[in-house]
């Protein structure tokens, strides 16, 4: 299945080093050729004989150790590998690589390193969700380095929460499809545009205005759709999430910049989803500096944002697209009008205040809303559930429109 591709396996210190021991093997057996990197903390835990075993290869860990006096190892090990995956990647493994210190073998080759990069962290929930570690993956995925979400469980510090790597054996199926791109997939060779999170409309340098919405369905939605072989382009507000690996990330934070981001991108697509919350009304009015409070009311006049699915909905040609309305009552209601308001092919529509729907939680109620006058109605599933289902159905769609 690998065969032919060159996997350079970057292994960063802390307990789930020993889940680096079952990927390498995995790999190989899958028919990968892998290399291994090994940052010294990462040798507390496992000796580098294991990887050279499991690998059939050598193990480098020493910068200045040059195995072959041919080349520079650290520059031919980055130019060899099609795929760099950092994994385990500690809180410290990225940071060095967010801001650019290369003091070891493995930080030195993933600087060096041209192929696609992908980082699957591993740490205490707390140190994941830390102010300093977000930010870090942030900017590495501003500039493009993939993500391989962490999992939720019990950890091994004796928490239960988000952080433990992700198993082996979902990792090597990332990798089987990134080599072989929608290859069976029910989205292979289309273009897919999905927004999500929220928007933030500046009123002063300390206040905005904004929404609930964590992300989270929007980005259920990209991760399935590149699984399904979708070339994906994820446009999104400020989140927390890291991004789901293999598409292709936009990051805005106001309406207009999210307006400008999808319109632009709009016509080469072949399925658009807006799950974004995007705001209704900005201020009228921004400001340089701070405004001081002051004795009674205080009025904020508002404007209206650009309406970015009717904006869609009059402009498509052969896209399949897809909105999404969180409402609090009338969902029905409120759905089918948007659904033809805006020459919508389908909706997806949810009452909010249900329990285990809406913003922020694992799970959705949702009912999906067709032109024809149809619908389909979920149970309470997972989001990522969720997006399968919708995409099935966006599938369906596509069929009917390209036929």
């Amino acid at each position: 299945m690998g065969k032919g591709k060159n996997i350079l396996l970057c292994v960063s210190g802390g307990i789930a080093v020993y889940k680096a021991a079952a990927l390498t093997s995995k790999l190989a057996q899958a028919g990968y050729e892998v290399k291994v990197i090994m940052s010294q903390s990462a040798m507390e835990f496992v000796q580098p004989l294991t990887f050279q075993a499991l690998s059939r290869n050598d193990v480098y860990f020493d910068t200045f150790d040059e195995k072959d006096s041919s080349v520079i190892a650290h520059i031919d090990l980055a130019d060899w590998a099609d795929l760099v995956l950092l994994a385990p990647a500690t809180a410290n493994a990225i940071g060095k690589l967010a801001n650019g210190i290369a003091d070891n073998m493995l930080t030195t080759v993933l600087l060096a390193a041209t192929s696609p990069v992908w980082i699957a962290p591993a740490m205490n929930v707390h140190m994941y969700d830390h102010p300093a570690v977000k930010k870090n993956i942030q900017t590495l995925s501003d500039w493009g380095y993939g993500f391989i979400e962490p999992s939720e469980g019990f950890l091994a510090c004796g928490y239960v929460g988000k952080g433990r790597l992700e198993e082996p054996e979902n990792i090597v199926k990332l990798v089987d499809a990134h080599f072989r791109p929608g290859q069976g997939g029910l989205l292979a060779g289309k273009k897919v545009l999905v927004t999500a999170g929220p928007t933030v409309e500046q009123l002063d340098p300390v206040r905005y205005f904004s929404n609930k919405s964590t992300g989270k369905m929007g980005y259920a939605i990209a991760e399935k759709a590149a699984e399904m072989g979708a070339e994906v382009t994820l446009v999104s507000g400020p989140t927390h999430l890291a991004p789901p690996h293999g598409i292709s990330l936009v990051s805005v934070e106001t309406a207009l910049e999210m307006h400008e981001a999808v319109t632009g991108r709009f016509p080469e697509q072949d399925l658009v989803i807006k799950s974004a919350a995007v705001a209704d009304y900005k201020p009228a009015e921004t400001f340089e500096h701070k405004v001081k409070k002051q004795d009674g009311m205080l009025s904020v006049p508002m404007e209206r944002t650009p309406d970015i699915l009717k904006s869609l909905g009059e402009q498509k040609q052969h896209q399949i697209l897809i909105g999404f309305a969180a409402e609090t009552q009338s969902v029905d209601l409120y759905a089918k009008k948007k659904l033809e308001a805006k020459n919508l092919d389908m909706i997806v529509s949810n009452n909010i205040t249900a329990e285990g729907a809406g913003f922020g939680t694992e799970t959705n109620l949702v009912t999906f809303h067709f032109k024809d006058g149809s619908r389909r109605d979920l149970p309470l599933l997972s989001k990522k559930e969720v997006a399968k289902e919708l995409l099935i159905e966006a599938r369906r769609l596509l069929e009917g429109r390209f036929q």
